[in-house]
Order: structure tokens, then C-alpha cells, then sequence
């Protein structure tokens, strides 16, 4: 349904500003191309746990950037965290009769995850409300995609609380953990959230924005060790290996900071370009305390109708009702596109006004 607009948009003579998706543009750091490159020369097949030193990067980035203390053992790297989230109700057993519980606002690939292994989605954000009702998996998401919301650590710990009173397994969704403007996103595997406790709990992360490294497919899942092995053993037999290369280059990119700093400026420059551009525009901005998204609504439209008016002027924005029914006067605006494009942007909101 977006090709239309996207077309319109294409036809502004100053060009398309795509702000539709959240794929990064900006250049992969050169130690991590570098890391890849020096692990080409691999003929053998790659480790599923993968090697010592990539487990123990990202325990290590963790425990540095976010207080959060794991074994090693308990990484298991994943092809891309798109790939864990479609699979994971499948891979823990979930089946028809099972219930798998997301954010009403969310990615789309929850529930096409419970969907294939013919379990039941529910939308849902207060958990308190679901009844007696047995739940196999629950997914968190902070900050939130679409919306850039982030959970408090007390509101975290009621869930945690919730799911080991009912057996039910969280899995938290943190892969823009490390891009928090307004507020910290705290993780679900952090002391104030889980009381030190990993158990029945999963947290999921990602490279692709934090070290602009989508075109690399890697991700990984920690938590609860028991969790962790019984995944790795699955996977281990279904072939889901991540590359040798990649796991190198995966390793260089988490033992750096410093690549990661500069990243997290540019979408920072980005945003504090678009956020007033917007609102001088008509647009509200909502939520969108952390993340890679702007989530905004404007009084007189709803999503589509601003899409429409947006793509006029040659800017293509993703409509909120992708998201869930609850996005239907939202549409979310993403901050990967370049910092030419950007000004394009802004210059041509200037014009709304």
C-alpha cells in the first residue's frame, strides 16, 4: 500500500527523503570490515555458540554499557534478530492451544513468529488484564518499534514478577537499547528489573544500528542459561550458524565504543534536526523518548492522510497502523537517512508550516 506514495514521493524534483525504513546508511566502521576481512579465509563450518572471545565481547559491552552482568556461556549469537524473533516460539515448543503475548504497537514479526508455530498472537499491553489465561511467551520491546517508549525498571519487574508466578517465558526485544535521548532504557536482564534473576527470562540485541552493520545479519540472545542451552542445542541441529567472518566482525564491532559514540551522535545531529522541523509542521511528537524512530500525529489527519500530505512534498514515512490498529492517527519517521537528506527534509517541512 505504500508503493503509491513512494512513488509520489520519487516524483518531487528535489528527489525522495526516505524515512520510511530503519536502514542504516551510513558507512560500516573499518575495524569491523577489517575484522571480516582478516577471517575470510574460512572452509570450515562455523560454531553455532561461536568462539570464546565474540561471547565474551558482548557479555563484556553488556556489563560496560548497560550494568548487565551475563556468563558468556550464555550468549548465543543469532543470524539477525529479525530471524530469532520469527523462530523463537517455534524453537521453544509453542504450538495451537499456546498463547503468545506482544505490544499492541509493534513489529510485525511477533506475531508472524507465533503465527508459524501455530500458536496464538495477542496484542496486548497490560498483562494484569489477560485473566488466568495461560501465557507461553511474552515479548517485551524497549525502546519501543514503533514508538520509541521505553519501559521503567518497575514496570519491567511487575512483568518478570507476573510471568514466574505463570510460568511463562519474557522475551525482551533491546536492540535500540543503546540509542536512549530523552530517557535510559533499562534492560529486562538488569538487577533493578529481574532481582538478579535470569530465569524464564530472554533479552535480545543487535548490531544493526549500533554499529551499522544490517547488511550483516547479526544479532544475539542471552538470559537464562537453561533457556540459552536448549536454544543452542536446537538451533545446533537446524543449521541457524551464524558466518565465521561475521562473528569476527561481530566481535571487533562490540569491543569498541568508540565507533558506537560517533553512530549515536549522528542520529542524535538527525533527530534534533527533524523533531522541530515536525512540530513547527503541525506534527505532535508522541513518546519516541529512545529509539531510532520519531512516532508523531498531527490533529487534523490520520496516518495515511499524512503519509499522502508528506509524500507531496516528497518525504516517505511509514504509516502507524502498520504497527497495530492503535497507530491508525501515528505515522513513524526514522532517522536513517543522510544528513544531506535530512536538511532536505527539514527545508521542505519549513514549507508545510
Amino acid at each position: 500500500m505504500l508503493a503509491s506514495y513512494k512513488e509520489r514521493a520519487l516524483a518531487h524534483p528535489g528527489g525522495i527523503v526516505d524515512l520510511s525504513v530503519g536502514t542504516p546508511v551510513d558507512p560500516v566502521p573499518a575495524r569491523v570490515r577489517d575484522a571480516l576481512a582478516a577471517a575470510s579465509d574460512a572452509p570450515g563450518y562455523p560454531s553455532t555458540a561461536g568462539p570464546r572471545a565474540l561471547r565474551e565481547a558482548a557479555a563484556g559491552w553488556l556489563a560496560r554499557r548497560h550494568q548487565v552482568t551475563v556468563d558468556p556461556e550464555a550468549v548465543l549469537p543469532v543470524i539477525g534478530t529479525k530471524e530469532l524473533i520469527a523462530s523463537l516460539p517455534t524453537v521453544l515448543g509453542c504450538g495451537p492451544g499456546d498463547v503468545v503475548v506482544h505490544p499492541a504497537l509493534a513489529y510485525p514479526t511477533y506475531d508472524v513468529g507465533a503465527r508459524l508455530a501455530g500458536a496464538r498472537a495477542v496484542a496486548a499491553d497490560g498483562l494484569f488484564s489477560l485473566g488466568p489465561e495461560p501465557v507461553a511467551l511474552c515479548w517485551l520491546n524497549s525502546p519501543s518499534n514503533p514508538t520509541g517508549q521505553v519501559l521503567p525498571p518497575e514496570h519491567l519487574r511487575k512483568v518478570v514478577t507476573w510471568a514466574r508466578e505463570r510460568g511463562t517465558v519474557v522475551a525482551s526485544d533491546e536492540c535500540y537499547i543503546d540509542l536512549g535521548w530523552e530517557e535510559r532504557p533499562v534492560s529486562v536482564l538488569h538487577p533493578d528489573a529481574c532481582d538478579g534473576s535470569h530465569h524464564g527470562l530472554l533479552a535480545v540485541y543487535s548490531l544493526s544500528k549500533r554499529s551499522t552493520m544490517a547488511g550483516y545479519r547479526f544479532g544475539f540472545v542471552t538470559g537464562d542459561p537453561d533457556l540459552i542451552a536448549d536454544l543452542l542445542e536446537i538451533r545446533k541441529h537446524a543449521g541457524m550458524l551464524v558466518p565465521t567472518p561475521v562473528q569476527a566482525a561481530a566481535a571487533a564491532a562490540f569491543d569498541d565504543d568508540e565507533h558506537a559514540d560517533a553512530q549515536r551522535a549522528r542520529y542524535s545531529a538527525r533527530r534534533e534536526a527533524l523533531r522541530p522541523a515536525l512540530e513547527a509542521a503541525g506534527w505532535a511528537v508522541d513518546h519516541s523518548q529512545a529509539g531510532l524512530y520519531l512516532w508523531v500525529s498531527h490533529p487534523e489527519r490520520d496516518c495515511w492522510e499524512s503519509v499522502a500530505m508528506l509524500a507531496e512534498a516528497g518525504i516517505l514515512v511509514a504509516p502507524g497502523s502498520f504497527y497495530g490498529p492503535e497507530g491508525g492517527r501515528h505515522v513513524r519517521v526514522a532517522l536513517t537517512a543522510t544528513d544531506e537528506r535530512v536538511a532536505a527534509a527539514v527545508a521542505r517541512l519549513a514549507a508545510l508550516a
